[in-house]
């Protein structure tokens, strides 16, 4: 793949989902990808760093919500994939991955031409080791190089129900000895059926990895799912470039974007083309699903424990502990305590997959608990909830050195902000300010306002809502340094409507 007559190798990395399974630590606003795991480094932050061990490479390109963005960019910037060009595709809302490997393999063929090789990664996967997952990216090479979809099948070692499965077929061509015609997908099969495809040797665990030409994927996607591809590609051409230093980003045209069909690449195509192989090979890999999958990375102790974070255990046995303060767990057995500053899981280990109910009642009734965590991360910083009640919260806001917030106003809400330490200037109506440790400025509603950090280090402050309605919603941005301000017109009649 590094010989310059091989198409162009192009990592697409797929950073979609809320990791329901996993709360409370994963959250719509903090997803799996972000988790970190023992070893300090997240699960984005292992995917960067596996596809910059892999020749060719010329460009790594992220498709994730416009939310998050931030996020991963700085996550990049910790990883060995930072020195490569990237770009961002940002994403207004989820539409499955049908939706977004389109939208990539228009972008990828604009810039790189039709036989430019997209090899698409979601971005929570555990892979081990580096060599065996750099050999099955060669062999899915190779077959892609002649037409073929590509999709990447692990050799299972027990009968999981928790995965789909495809069953290989005859081997393909001359291409490579690891790639197979994909008969036949499954998805999560009862565990008596699991056991039989184990047996057989003919089926493999379905990891969700794919390797195509930008080129051959469009015209199949055309074939079957025209309607994904049209709107897709309408999402890109129409699409608002960002650029900051090297790095590019196109935030996908909302219109056009919100607009496709939501289903996963494998019922859109995968299930239904005539040009799909199936590359076996024997690479340890997760998709980190579940608290069970993320228990099992750890060491246990005598008893069958594993913990993550500080505990005290007394007569406990098989159980996963993680947490953010000091837990005593006492004459417990099987089960999963994952507490957070904000939230506490309670759950059995025969129960696991059953974590995601617990969100989606979390949905229903509105709370803030399946969207953000009491410290939400900023593209300028971070901001903590302390306390709220009726008409009134109180946040604790870190900006970092040099960054500031959108130029916004509120419609609903009164703010108050005391400075702890760091500098603050203000800009607020007409006025601009410098404020210093333990000095205020107040904002009244519908009045202009900014904050900036002009200072080498952080500022803390407090601040102080009042206000009959206090959501975070509530907020008209006119210019912003991160590219979440609307169109100016839009922009101008939010503005009008305040005056």
């Amino acid at each position: 793949m590094d010989n310059t007559d091989l198409p162009v190798l192009v990592p697409v990395v797929i950073s979609g989902g809320a990791g329901t399974r996993l709360w409370p630590v994963s959250r719509e606003t903090f997803p799996k990808p972000m988790m970190t795991l023992t070893d300090g480094e997240s699960l984005l932050q292992k995917t960067f760093n596996r596809v910059a061990a892999l020749p060719g490479v010329r460009e790594v390109v992220t498709v994730i919500n416009r939310d998050i963005y931030f996020l991963a960019r700085d996550i990049l910037a910790r990883s060995a994939a930072r020195a490569m060009p990237c770009s961002f595709l940002l994403e207004p809302v989820g539409r499955n991955t049908a939706a977004a490997i389109a939208a990539a393999a228009s972008w990828v063929a604009r810039r790189h031409g039709d036989n430019a090789l997209m090899l698409v990664l979601p971005a929570d996967h555990l892979i081990e080791p580096l060599e065996s997952f750099v050999e099955a990216v060669a062999a899915a090479a190779a077959v892609a190089r002649q037409g073929w979809l590509a999709t990447f099948g692990v050799a299972p070692t027990a009968p999981e129900t928790g995965y789909g499965y495809i069953q290989a077929g005859p081997r393909i061509g001359a291409a490579s000895e690891l790639a197979h015609l994909a008969c036949r997908f499954v998805e999560k099969p009862a565990l008596e059926l699991a056991k039989t495809y184990l047996a057989s040797g003919d089926y493999l665990w379905n990891s969700g990895m794919f390797c195509f030409s930008a080129g051959a994927v469009l015209a199949e996607l055309q074939r079957y799912a025209s309607d994904i591809a049209d709107q897709a590609a309408g999402s890109v051409s129409s699409g608002r470039e960002l650029r900051a230093g090297d790095q590019l980003s196109l935030e996908l045209d909302p219109a056009a974007f919100e607009a496709v069909r939501a289903q996963s690449l494998d019922f859109a195509l995968m299930e239904r083309s005539q040009r799909v192989a199936v590359v076996r090979n024997t690479m340890r890999w997760s998709d980190v699903g579940s608290w069970s999958s993320v228990s099992a990375l750890l060491p246990q102790d005598g008893d069958g424990n594993s913990v993550s974070g500080d505990a005290v255990l007394h007569n406990t046995r098989r159980c996963y502990i993680r947490s953010e303060r000091m837990v005593g767990a006492v004459g417990l057995d099987n089960l999963m305590i994952v507490d957070t500053e904000d939230a506490l899981l309670v759950a059995h280990r025969e129960h696991a997959e059953d974590v995601r109910h617990i969100v989606a009642a979390l949905q229903r009734k509105g709370h803030d608990a399946y969207r953000h965590h009491r410290t939400v991360r900023r593209p300028w910083g971070a901001y903590s909830v302390l306390v709220e009640g009726e008409r009134f919260k109180v946040k604790r806001i870190v900006v970092a050195p040099g960054q500031a917030l959108s130029l916004q106003l509120h419609a609903h809400r009164y703010e108050h902000w005391i400075v702890v330490s760091g500098e603050a200037l203000v800009e607020n109506g007409t006025q601009r300010a410098r404020l210093l440790a333990n000095q205020s400025t107040y904002i009244p509603a519908g009045q202009k306002h900014r904050l900036h950090n002009p200072g080498s280090g952080e500022l803390v402050l407090i601040e102080v809502q009042c206000g009959n309605y206090l959501g975070e919603d509530d907020i008209v941005r006119f210019e912003d340094n991160y590219g979440r301000a609307p169109a100016p017109a839009v922009a101008a009649q939010a503005s009008a409507r305040h005056a």
